[in-house]
C-alpha cells in the first residue's frame, strides 16, 4: 500500500480496528477513512454503496462486526448471525462496485469444527460440526470467507481473508456479560482488589486449551498481508502456542490481584476442548508475532488502569 492510499477501516472504533488505525498512523498513512455507527450503518446496502461511491477507498480493512464471549454468543445468536452476515455482504459488494484495489476481511478461528485436529490448519474448514455455543457467529464468519472468494472467482476482485485466534489488548471490551475470557477475567480480578471477597469465579473446568494474540500483533499481520498475500484461500493468524484457561487465569491473577483465589464452575460451558491454530502458512511468508503473553497481559492491565483513571473507553467498567 502506498502511504497516500485512501484506506477505509470498517470498524475503526473496536478492538481490532483501533489497533489497525494506530499502526497505519505510525506507518505514515495520511488518507485514513472511517465512519462511526451513527454515520453509517454497515448493515444497509444502499447506505454503504453511497458511502463508497462518495469516498472511493483504495484499500479496505473489513474488521467490523458484532462480537462477544460464550454468554453473548449463546443468548444473542440472531444478532450475531444477522449483523455479521449483513456487514460482510454490504461492504464486500460496495468494494466491488467502487473498484477497491484490495480488501482484507477478518474472520475468527471459531469457523473451524469443534473436533478439528490440533493445531488447526486452513484445510479443516467445513470438515465437521461447529461448536454449538458460537455456531451462529461461526456461520456468519464462514459466509464472509465465501463472499470474498465468490467475488474473486466471478469478478477477479483482490479480496483476501484472514482468521485470527483469540485476541486481547487495548480498547478491549471488559463487560462481564459480553466480553471474551481474557478481559472478563481481568475485570473480575480487578474488582476483587477492592472487596473483602477475594474469590474469583471462572466459567467451566479451566481445562480447555486456548491461544491468545495481542491485537497490536494482529494489526501488524494485517498490514503485512495487505502487502504480501493475494491467494484465494483464507490464512490463519496466531502464535501457534496455547495454554489451559486455568493457567491463563493464574497469569492474570498474578498481575492484577495476587491474593485472589480461583473457583471454577463446571456447570458453565467450556466451549471447544482445544483451539490452537496452525500458522505455518503465515510463518512461511515471513511473519511472526512479537508480543509475549505475559508482557501483553501486563500492558493491557496498565492500559485498563489508565483508562479508568481518565474515565473513558473502558467498556463495562
Amino acid at each position: 500500500m502506498d502511504r497516500d492510499s485512501r484506506v477505509f477501516v470498517a470498524g475503526h472504533g473496536g478492538l481490532v480496528g483501533s489497533a489497525i488505525m494506530r499502526r497505519l498512523e505510525r506507518e505514515g498513512f495520511t488518507n485514513l477513512l472511517t465512519a462511526t455507527r451513527s454515520e453509517l450503518d454497515l448493515r444497509h446496502q444502499a447506505a454503504v454503496s453511497r458511502w463508497f461511491q462518495d469516498h472511493r477507498p483504495d484499500h479496505v480493512f473489513l474488521v467490523a462486526g458484532t462480537v462477544g464471549g460464550i454468554m453473548a454468543n449463546s443468548t444473542r445468536p440472531a444478532e450475531f448471525i444477522y449483523d455479521n452476515m449483513m456487514i460482510h455482504g454490504t461492504v464486500v459488494h460496495a468494494a466491488h462496485e467502487s473498484n477497491v484495489s484490495k480488501l482484507l476481511y477478518l474472520g475468527s478461528s471459531c469457523i473451524y469444527p469443534r473436533d478439528a485436529h490440533q493445531p488447526i490448519d486452513e484445510e479443516q474448514l467445513l470438515t465437521g460440526p461447529l461448536e454449538p455455543t458460537n455456531e451462529a457467529y461461526a456461520i456468519a464468519k464462514i459466509a464472509g470467507i465465501k463472499v470474498c472468494q465468490s467475488y474473486r472467482q466471478q469478478y477477479g476482485s483482490d479480496f483476501i481473508s484472514a482468521m485470527p485466534t483469540n485476541l486481547y489488548g487495548p480498547n478491549d471490551n471488559f463487560d462481564l456479560t459480553s466480553s471474551h475470557v481474557l478481559p472478563a477475567l481481568m475485570r473480575k480480578f480487578h474488582d476483587a482488589r477492592s472487596t473483602d471477597d477475594k474469590i474469583v469465579e471462572v466459567w467451566g473446568t479451566g481445562s480447555p486449551m486456548r491461544e491468545f494474540l495481542h491485537v497490536d500483533d494482529l494489526a501488524d499481520a494485517c498490514l503485512f498481508l495487505m502487502d504480501n498475500y493475494s491467494d484465494v484461500g483464507h490464512i490463519n493468524v496466531g502464535t501457534g502456542q496455547d495454554l489451559p484457561i486455568r493457567e491463563l487465569a493464574e497469569k492474570i491473577r498474578d498481575v492484577v490481584c495476587g491474593e485472589a483465589e480461583l473457583r471454577f464452575d463446571p456447570s458453565k460451558p467450556d466451549g471447544m476442548p482445544r483451539k490452537v491454530l496452525d500458522v505455518s502458512k503465515l510463518n512461511a511468508l515471513g511473519w511472526k508475532p512479537s508480543i509475549e503473553l505475559d508482557e501483553g497481559i501486563a500492558e493491557t492491565y496498565a492500559w485498563f488502569l489508565d483508562q479508568l483513571a481518565t474515565d473513558s473507553q473502558v467498556r463495562g467498567a
